[in-house]
C-alpha cells in the first residue's frame, strides 16, 4: 500500500510520527539517514543534529532528503540544548557515534567523549528542556560483557566491553540508566516529569549506503569497485548480521510506544535476527560473492590484529513478546540485499534504498 505516495502499510506504528517533530542526531551516518528516509515517508517533521558525512560517496547526500540538519559535534552541550529548546521534538532518536572498533583502539578519548559524554549530554539536555516526550538512545550488541557464549546476550546481562568502543556502549547504556532512575523515574512519570527513555541493542548491521572503513561490506565493495582483493580478518568469527531496517523498525515500534506513554516499555531492548540465522564471515564471503562476481578477497589471520569478538549473538525473546517485534529478512536475504543495493548503484548509477524499505515494509507483519 502506499501512504502520501509512499511505500508503506496504512496505519503502520499506528500513524504515530505523521506530524510528530522528531530529532535524529547522527542523521548523516548510515544508519541514522536510513532512519530519516522512513520516518520522512511516515509523515514525520525530522530535524538533525550531526557532523558532516565523513564518507565520499554517503548515503545522507545522495539521498538528498529536505529537513534541516545542524551539523555540530554532539560534546557540544550549549548547542545541544539549544537545539532542543528551538526545535521542541517529540521524540529523539540518539545515534550519534563514534561507532569502528579498530577506530577506538587508535583514538580512545575521542570514542568516550562521543559515545559517553555525547550520550550525557542528549540526556541532559532534556532533563534541562523538560518538553521531549521520547528518547531512544542506541547502542550495540557489543555493550556486554563478552563471555564467547553460544547463548544470545539478553538484556539483563552485565555490561562491559573489552575494547574502547564497546566499554564506551555499555558506559553509555549504564549512563542512560542512572539518568532514568535519577531524573526521569518511571515511578514519577506523568507527575515530576514527561519522558520516557529507552536504549536499542543492535550490531553488525549491514546494507546499502554504508561506505565507512573497516567493515566488511565496505571493505568488500570498495575491492569489486577497484579491482582489487579486499583483506578479510577473523572468517570464523559468528556475529549477528542483520539488514538495516531490521533494527530501525525496532526503534521505530519502541518509539510508537514511549510515545503512546506506556512506561512499561521505557527499558532495554535487543534488535536482532534469529539465532539459528547467525552467519560466519565465511558464509557472508559465500553468499556476497554470488551476487556480485567483481567481489574478490584475500584472508589474512594477524595475531597482531586488536582484539574482536569471536562469538557474539542476541536473545531478541523480549521484544517479540513483549514489543511484538519480529525480524523480517534472514540473513542470506539481508546480506542479497546489501550486494544488490551497492551493484545497482556502481553499474546502474540507482538508488535501490526506495526499493528496499518497499519490499521490507510490504513484508511486516506487525
Amino acid at each position: 500500500m502506499m501512504q502520501n505516495g509512499k511505500p508503506g502499510k496504512m496505519n503502520l506504528y499506528n500513524n504515530i510520527y505523521k506530524d510528530k517533530k522528531v530529532l535524529i542526531t547522527g542523521d548523516t551516518g548510515f544508519k541514522g539517514s536510513w532512519l530519516a528516509k522512513w520516518l520522512l515517508n511516515l509523515g514525520a517533521e525530522v530535524r538533525g543534529y550531526s557532523l558532516r558525512p565523513n564518507t565520499n560517496p554517503s548515503h545522507f547526500d545522495l539521498l538528498k532528503m529536505d529537513y534541516k540538519t545542524i551539523f555540530n559535534n554532539i560534546n557540544d552541550l550549549e548547542c545541544v540544548l539549544k537545539s532542543l529548546n528551538e526545535y521542541k521534538p517529540d521524540i529523539i532518536f540518539h545515534l550519534a557515534a563514534q561507532p569502528l572498533v579498530r577506530y577506538s583502539y587508535e583514538n580512545p578519548i575521542e570514542t568516550y567523549k562521543t559515545n559517553v559524554i555525547g550520550t550525557a549530554n542528549i540526556l541532559d539536555a532534556a532533563r534541562i528542556n523538560k518538553k521531549v516526550k521520547a528518547i531512544i538512545i542506541v547502542t550495540t550488541d557489543k555493550c556486554y560483557e563478552n563471555l564467547e557464549q553460544s547463548e544470545g546476550y539478553r538484556e539483563t546481562d552485565r555490561m562491559g566491553g573489552y575494547d574502547p568502543y564497546s566499554s564506551s556502549k555499555g558506559a553509555a547504556e549504564l549512563v542512560t540508566s542512572s539518568y532514568r532512575n535519577s531524573f526521569f523515574n518511571l515511578d514519577n512519570y506523568g507527575v515530576d516529569h514527561e519522558t520516557l527513555i529507552a536504549t536499542a541493542r543492535a550490531g553488525n548491521v549491514i546494507g546499502g549506503g554504508d561506505w565507512s572503513l573497516d567493515r566488511l561490506m565496505p571493505d568488500l565493495i570498495r575491492g569489486a569497485n577497484n579491482n582489487k582483493k579486499s583483506i578479510v580478518r577473523n572468517p570464523n568469527s559468528t556475529r549477528p548480521w542483520q539488514h538495516v531496517l531490521e533494527p530501525i523498525s525496532g526503534y521505530l515500534l519502541l518509539g510508537q510506544r514511549l510515545l503512546e506513554k506506556k512506561k512499561e516499555f521505557a527499558s532495554a531492548w535487543n534488535f536482532g535476527p534469529d539465532e539459528k540465522n547467525n552467519l560466519t564471515v565465511n558464509n557472508v564471503l559465500e553468499i556476497a560473492q554470488k551476487q556480485w562476481n567483481l567481489i574478490t578477497y584475500e584472508i589474512i589471520e594477524n595475531a597482531n590484529n586488536p582484539h574482536e569478538a569471536n562469538l557474539l549473538s542476541l536473545n531478541i525473546n523480549k521484544a517479540k513478546k513483549e514489543l511484538g517485534w519480529l525480524p523480517i529478512w534472514t540473513n542470506e536475504e539481508a546480506v542479497a540485499k546489501t550486494i544488490l543495493w551497492y551493484k545497482n548503484y556502481y553499474e546502474n548509477q540507482v538508488l535501490n534504498t526506495e526499493l528496499d524499505l518497499k519490499s521490507y515494509i510490504n513484508r511486516i507483519q506487525y
